[in-house]
């Protein structure tokens, strides 16, 4: 556990910056290669040690992050970074497997919500579960750690209510199966703070000595800065997030961004809360994503930049 403040706040937390996978895969124009390299670079720059660099999804699919094989042989990777890929099923792992020198970390994931995992990949989540079954331990048995993402924790579109004992069913599931963090994703923003403090108080008491649990909040709704702190309060201490607010579920209509990197920065530096992560590098990260897209992001320290007491 993190030394704590007098305010009852971890001193650090960690940050797992998503942006290269979970935010370009959203995006309608192809992005150079070269221009996601250079980006991922940058980033992997800022004190971030945890980066999401892409996904071994079907280029059909996910056309935008077709060129996983190139972005991850291109990067130039400090050894202090932990690069982690997302896979969707055993054949994203074969695939991904072959460049296992490139990346430490994958990604699974199911929804706790059988509507939405059925539109996002078309099976139920027992089924679901059942190929993250087969998939774990053959990560695991190469060394590489592996992050079970459950979409749409706090909230579906489709379903409404997400009742967390399903979730923690999940949960349970994930760990029995060799998961070594979980994820709690709320993918279309219908979280509040409220539901997450008492989500999360519940999680760590039954978990958190057995698993990583990791915060990802969606701004769709303008809440997602209030639910990291809600979260925090409650005792989580290691977030996703993504720079320039960039990404959302590709899914439902209307799903906006994740909570930008630099958002979540600058108010976590604020607080008091460490972070190892360079404010000002990520705003320049975010500056160059903004000119590679040719248009404004959804990052409020982006426009107004970071506070500064005089």
């Amino acid at each position: 556990m993190s030394p704590e403040l007098p305010s009852g706040l971890p001193a650090t937390v960690q940050i797992r910056e998503v942006g290269p996978r979970d935010g370009f895969q959203n995006e309608p124009e192809t992005i150079p290669t070269a221009k996601k390299i250079e980006l991922i670079d940058q980033l992997m720059r800022t004190g971030v040690k945890r980066l999401e660099a892409t996904s071994f999804v079907r280029a059909d699919v996910i056309p935008q992050l077709s060129d996983a094989v190139e972005v991850l042989h291109g990067i130039d990777v400090p050894d202090d970074v932990s690069i982690s890929v997302l896979v969707p099923n055993e054949r994203g792992l074969d695939n991904a497997l072959p460049h296992r020198d490139r990346f430490d970390e994958i990604g699974v994931f199911c929804s706790a919500s059988e509507t939405h995992n059925r539109k996002n990949v078309n099976r139920s989540i027992e089924e679901s579960l059942a190929g993250i079954d087969a998939l774990v331990p053959r990560a695991l048995a190469e060394g590489i750690k592996v992050e079970a993402v459950i979409a749409t924790s706090f909230g579906c579109p489709y379903e409404g209510h997400v009742d967390p004992e399903k979730v923690f069913g999940i949960v349970r599931r994930l760990i029995d199966a060799g998961a070594t963090e979980i994820g709690f994703g709320d993918t279309t923003g219908m979280a509040n703070p409220v539901q997450v403090g008492r989500f999360f108080t519940d999680a760590i008491a039954r978990f958190s000595g057995e698993v990583l649990l990791t915060a990802h909040f969606h701004n769709t709704r303008g809440q997602g800065l209030a639910n990291a702190v809600a979260a925090l309060q409650a005792g989580c201490t290691s977030f996703e997030s993504s720079f320039g607010e960039l990404g959302g579920c590709p899914v439902p209509a209307g799903a906006t961004g994740n909570i930008a990197t630099e958002d979540l920065v600058s108010m976590l530096h604020e607080m008091g809360v460490q972070t190892g992560v360079d404010l000002p590098s990520v705003l320049a990260a975010a500056r160059a994503v903004a000119e590679v897209l040719g248009r404004p992001l959804g990052s409020h320290t982006l426009v107004a930049g970071p506070v500064e007491w005089r």
